[in-house]
């Protein structure tokens, strides 16, 4: 199963400090609040990529302090 669904889902729960963007097969992930923003892009259906930036972003140092996003759900 892709886990696009998932990162979209995360991303959409933290909209103050993530943007993802879908276009024309890649898929841009933008992290932080300007000027130290983060971009990186991958391709839309990579989901060992995918999956490592739900983990950053539940538990890395993008992640919100004491929240954690389930994505079975």
């Amino acid at each position: 199963m892709n886990q696009l669904g998932n990162l979209a889902i995360v991303c959409a729960r933290r909209l103050d400090d993530v943007r993802l963007v879908i276009q024309n097969g890649e898929a841009t992930l933008h992290v932080g609040k300007d000027p130290g923003r983060k971009h990186i892009v991958f391709d839309w259906d990579d989901n060992t990529q995918i999956n490592r930036l739900i983990h950053e972003l539940n538990f890395g140092e993008h992640s919100e302090k004491g929240v954690i996003y389930d994505t079975k759900h």
